[in-house]
């Protein structure tokens, strides 16, 4: 069984800054790209960042130079730096993940979510 848990989120003033993080825990054995996603009332999920196993990412042009997303292989974590936040980035922020498993079944896991507020 795979679990993937975010953690960081919270209130944040605009202009503030937050680091999200996503751990991944279970019978893993590899993670292909691991992304982040939000969702804000209303609107549709959208793909945030995304980061590949080799390291190559991918950003909305809506956070570009604002956010960073890295990982980090040897603990199965993915981060997303977040800085000069608006309050447009208010959301609940998702991680994603592709990977496989000891039984090598490949899949896509969820995490719960983390909500993240940007507000004065």
């Amino acid at each position: 069984q795979v679990q993937l848990v975010e953690s960081g989120g919270g209130l944040v003033q605009p202009g503030g800054s937050l680091r999200l993080s996503c751990a991944a825990s279970g019978s893993i054995l590899s993670i292909y790209t691991m992304n982040w996603y939000r969702q804000a009332p209303g609107k549709q999920r959208e793909l945030v960042a995304a980061i590949t196993s080799g390291g190559s990412t991918n950003y909305a042009n809506s956070v570009k130079g604002r956010f960073t997303i890295s990982r980090d292989n040897a603990r199965n974590t993915v981060y997303l730096r977040m800085n000069s936040l608006k309050p447009e980035d208010t959301a609940v922020y998702y991680c994603n993940a592709d990977l496989r498993t000891y039984d090598l079944t490949s899949a896509n896991y969820w995490g719960q979510g983390t909500q993240v507020t940007v507000s004065s």
